[in-house]
Parts: C-alpha cells; structure tokens; sequence
C-alpha cells in the first residue's frame, strides 16, 4: 500500500500558501468511532459558525473496533480527512473529540473531550489492558499532562469522576448537555416527526432502544421486535428500534438487517445510525429498552419505558443506575401487549423528573457554554454573533419497510341492526399460522407486491397496492389476479377518487365507500371477507367498520350490475 500524499491544505507545512481562508488557529477532531464522530459534527458546527479564523481538519483514527463507517461519515459530510499519523506532523492549536480512549501525539495543545452519551455510567471493555474501565474518562498521560478537559453534563457526574479518578480533579468543564438539549427543544415538532415516520393518527410508536454488548437489549433478546410485531395490532402499532452505532460498526449493517429480516418484513422501522435515532425518540409513544444513553434519554423525555435488560456494566450511583431501579422490568415471555399497555396507561408524568434532574443541569445551555469552552481553549475572542442554541431537529428519513401481508382477524356483531366488523391485522412474517377457521375469522391477505410466493399463493385476500386509475383497469386487474391466483377468494383495489372495489370468487363485484380518515383497501376486503364469512347480505348494506380499538368508519356496500 503506497503510503498517502501529505495534507498541504488547510494545514501542514506551506499551507498558508494554498488556502482561500487565512486562519488563525487549526483545530483538529479526533474522529475514531461512528457514535463519536457523530456527536462532533451534530455540535460543531453550531460553535464555529461564520468563523474563518479557525481552519478545521478532521484527524482518522483507524485503531478502534468500531471504526467501520467513520471514513463513510466524515466524506458525506463533507469535512477534510487526514490520517491519524500525520497528526504528528503539524501544530494543532486544539483536538476535540467525542471518544475518550485516543492516542494523541506529545505537546501542549489541549485536548477537549465531550460526552458520546450521557455522563460517565458504563463500564466498557478497556482496549490497552485486560479487564473493563469507565466509559468517558481519558488515559492517565492526558490528565496527568494538564492537556485534557472533559465536559460534562451535571456536577454529579464532576463528583463522580473526582472520587474515582482523581486525577480529573480542575479537568472538567460543566456544560450541559447539547443532544439531550436538542431534543427537548425539538419536543413540539413531535407531529411533525411522526407523520414522517407514517405513523396515523391514534397509533402508538413502541420504540425498542438497544445499547451495544452481550448485556444489552439486542444482545439478550434478538427476537424481541418481532414478537413485539406479532403482539401489537399492524393498524393501531407500528414498532421501531434504535440500536448503537457501535453495533452497526461491529457486525456491518448486513449481518444486522439479516438478523432482524423477519422483523423489518412485519414492518420494523429499524433507524439509521446516525442523526435520525433523535427525532424518531421524540416520535415515540414508550420505550422498551436496556441501560444506554438513549432509553434515559427516553425517561427524561417523560416517556413511559419499559426495562427488558439492564446490564451489571452500568456504573451505581448514577442516574442510568437509578432508572434501573425505578423503571418496570418487561417480560419478554409474557403477554407483550398487555406490558405495553399497561406502561402508557399507567405512566404518571414525570415519573422520572428526579433521574433527569441528576443527569441533566441547566438544560438549554449546553452550545453556549461549549462555544465558550472552545474559544478560551482555542485562546481566540468568541465571536460578537449571539450564543448558540440548540437547533430544531429535522424529521427523519423514514426506513423503507413496507408491509406486504397480514393475518387478518375479523368478528362480525350487531349493533341497532347494523353489521359491525371489527377487523384486527398483523403482519404475516411473524405470525406462525393463518389457518381460516371459525369465527372471529382468520384469513391470509397479501398485496400484489408480496414477494414470497408462498404467502401469494396462499392468500384469501389479494389486494392492490396502488389504486387502479380507472373503475375499467381494476375490473381488469381483479379478474387477471383470481384467474392468477386460483387459491385467492377476493381481490380488492381502491380507484382514484371512487372508493374501493372487491371482487369475488363467483364473479360479483362489491362496489364499498366510506367516511372519515382514508382507508386502505386491506380493510375494506376485510369488511367484506368478515359479511361474507357471516352471512350478511352484501348488496345496499351499511357496516360499521372497526379498525381495532383505533377508530370507526361508515362503510356502505353495493354489488356492482353484471
């Protein structure tokens, strides 16, 4: 391998020569892991904006288990990489990094190190010795050599760090905390959020959150977002999962799609690594987690959480310990549902205002400071601009998991003469048997987009993804699908801007409008599929429509003339 060119511009020997921007000082960030490098870039440029007197270089340090995914981050943000070897080889007037367990090159220049998570409460693998050290704190040489600054988030976590590491003590910066900042300020965009993440109206966002290692939630419980699929109705839950970066670095986005495969066809929204976990956390209605940042980030959110691990690596005496100790422990064998339930229903608010209140100080400071921090380290004048604060999140990218085939329960009652078909869905890829049987009815539908022939094929109820343009190309579409499909006993399909038609076996047409919120075609099948199973007449019929305990809809039948 040919050694790399060295870095000319906009630091190294003869820069000055070269560069557009004639700075004063050079700042380099120590970029090692995804978690770390993601923290920097969310809060850096906030503290730098508009200032062309410091040049920044972001410096690649390759020695990490969880490097994988650094060189992808730093290059689609556009940044200047060097390698970590040339360090050496300029005079940095400053290193920031997130991640603490970095090897710096011998001078005076002063390292800052902010939080990747919340304070000091992990004890981690130790990649320089045997054994296990505390997650944040630098190596002995930096505090030692009076060139570290450790910002943290609560005076606690000072007093913790004293009595455990004494040579932290005058190496700390009290500033708060920029994420969790971030994400109350960003806490009245939360519609916003969730309709970006296509969560309806009067659905719950059961978000799984899941820190790295063998104790934590995914390490324990692999299978649990899938039997959270299984348990909570498709059209009243949708369930998403935030898992560490460093779990994405480690096993490669591959091996961790493949291991929640069935997950993500039930329709799991599993969040990108980076950025998007924060508005996605705002979106949810409860969190089922473990002992990492993001479920007491949950907690402080006033969120109702559920425990399902809580790993002996957190440290006691912290605020994640405290939650451990206060929050309801889910039962992963148990009847999930029911555990859900019972969280969002018996969560009383700010059940875990103490526990933010030791993790958290001056709430809404955090970049102020930061900037300060940084320009007396930097030896600059800050700029005349106001101080920062925190930024309103962006809505997430929603992952791209679509649902292509359900089990489908209905139970047909009465009410004041009307049929009422109360229809439950759940996606058929975590569900072990779709057998039709007796009443509430059960049967297999799938979209004419299903994928696996062996759920197509063995379908009662085929439906049409997209609306047909026309009442003729869905009376065409119908026929060809059951002539396809000789197992299929309905075909359903909406028809842009003229309700839904379903037909049958036999040759008839159920031609099906409703009132309220849009329906999909799924539900109207299902509607017809519960009267016809029943009995029930469907030719100028008016059914109640009951989406699970979700909402009601007005639905009226007619057969459509021969």
């Amino acid at each position: 391998m040919h050694p790399s060119p060295p870095l000319r511009v906009p630091v190294g020997h003869d820069a000055q020569r070269w560069s557009t921007f004639q700075a004063r000082r050079t700042l380099v960030v120590a970029a090692r892991t995804v978690t770390s490098t993601a923290r920097v870039l969310e809060s850096l440029p906030a503290l730098l904006r508009d200032d062309t007197r410091v040049s920044v270089v972001f410096a690649y340090d390759p020695t990490s288990a969880f490097d994988n995914g650094v060189l992808e981050l730093l290059h689609d943000s556009g940044c200047r990489v060097m390698p970590w070897r040339q360090l050496g080889e300029i005079d940095p007037d400053l290193i920031v990094s997130a991640s603490e367990n970095i090897d710096v090159p011998d001078g005076d220049c002063p390292v800052l190190v902010l939080p990747h998570g919340i304070g000091f409460q992990k004890f981690v693998p130790d990649s320089r010795a045997r054994g296990t050290r505390l997650s944040g704190v630098v190596p002995d040489a930096l505090l030692e050599a009076g060139r570290a600054w450790l910002a943290v988030s609560h005076p606690d976590q000072e007093a913790q760090l004293l009595a455990g590491h004494p040579k932290t003590a005058g190496r700390t910066l009290l500033v708060g905390d920029p994420c969790f900042d971030e994400l109350v300020v960003s806490a009245r965009h939360r519609d916003a959020y969730r309709e970006a993440l296509g969560i309806g109206p009067g659905q719950r966002l059961v978000m799984v959150s899941s820190t790295w290692g063998p104790t934590s939630l995914i390490g324990r419980e692999p299978g649990l977002p899938a039997r959270l699929l299984a348990a909570l109705p498709y059209d009243e839950y949708r369930v998403g999962a935030i898992v560490h970066p460093n779990v994405w670095s480690a096993h490669g986005s591959w091996q961790l799609r493949t291991a929640q495969a069935t997950a993500l066809d039930a329709g799991l929204l599993l969040m990108p690594p980076v950025h998007s976990w924060r508005p996605a956390l705002v979106a949810a209605d409860v969190v089922v987690g473990d002992h990492g940042s993001v479920t007491l980030y949950g907690a402080a959110l006033d969120k109702p959480v559920l425990l399902a691990a809580f790993g002996s690596d957190a440290v006691p005496g912290t605020a994640g310990a405290d939650l451990g100790r206060m929050a309801p422990r889910l039962d992963p064998a148990g009847d999930l549902r029911r555990q859900i339930e019972d969280a969002v229903h018996g969560h009383e608010p700010q059940r875990y205002a103490e526990v933010a209140g030791r993790a958290f100080s001056d709430s809404g400071q955090a970049l102020a400071r930061l900037r300060t921090a940084l320009y007396q380290l930097l030896r600059l004048p800050e700029p005349p601009s106001r101080p920062p604060v925190a930024p309103t999140l962006l809505p997430p990218e929603p992952p791209s998991t679509v649902v292509t085939s359900w089990r489908v329960t209905t139970a047909v009652a009465e009410d004041a003469g009307r049929p009422v078909v109360s229809v439950h869905r759940f996606p058929a890829a975590v569900c072990e048997d779709w057998a039709e049987g007796p009443g509430p009815y059960v049967h297999l539908a799938c979209t004419d987009e299903e994928r696996d022939p062996r759920l197509a094929e063995s379908a009662s109820v085929v439906v049409r993804a997209r609306p047909a343009a026309t009442a003729a190309g869905a009376l065409g579409w119908i026929q060809d699908t059951l002539t396809r499909l000789p197992g299929s006993g309905l075909a359903a399909t909406g028809v842009n801007g003229a309700g839904w038609l379903i037909g049958l076996r036999d040759g008839r047409v159920v031609e099906a409008a409703a009132t309220g919120p849009a329906l999909d075609a799924g539900l109207l099948a299902a509607a017809v599929y519960g009267c016809l199973r029943a009995g029930r007449p469907l030719d100028d019929t008016m059914v109640t429509l009951r989406v699970g305990g979700l909402r009601d809809a007005d639905v009226v039948l007619r057969l459509r003339p021969r």
